[in-house]
């Protein structure tokens, strides 16, 4: 495992994410959108680490190679998990499909971006 790849992609998917998540928002009546605090700012980067690893510690013992192989194992893992999770909120929980599908949205940014940077970094 590439500890220097794990980090880049780590920053990177918290990156993406909150752009994502900044874009989609809608801005307060005043125009200024609120920062989280610090402490969940570290949970977020704390939680994008977990999946980091586990992203790039599945690829290296499947041994997955190529665009191809990264991209077909994100969408894989992002069906498996992140659509599966979701789409039983929705079912079970009567969460809002408009409110599911943004975060949908976001699982499937950062499995491409990790699994590319970790994958093809190796």
């Amino acid at each position: 495992m590439n500890l220097l790849a794990v980090a880049v992609a780590t920053v990177a998917a918290f990156v993406a994410s909150s752009t994502y998540y900044s874009v989609l928002s809608f801005a307060p009546a005043e125009g200024k959108a609120e920062r989280p605090p610090v402490w969940k700012i570290l949970v977020e980067l704390l939680r994008s680490g977990v999946v980091t690893v586990a992203f790039a510690l599945a690829i290296g013992e499947l041994g997955i190679t190529g665009v191809g192989g990264v991209l077909l194992f994100a969408l894989v893992v992002w069906l498996a998990f992140p659509v599966a999770i979701l789409s039983g909120s929705i079912l079970w929980e009567n969460v809002p499909f408009r409110t599911a599908a943004p975060h949908a949205g976001d699982w499937l940014m950062k499995s491409v971006l990790l699994a590319l940077v970790v994958g093809l970094w190796q």
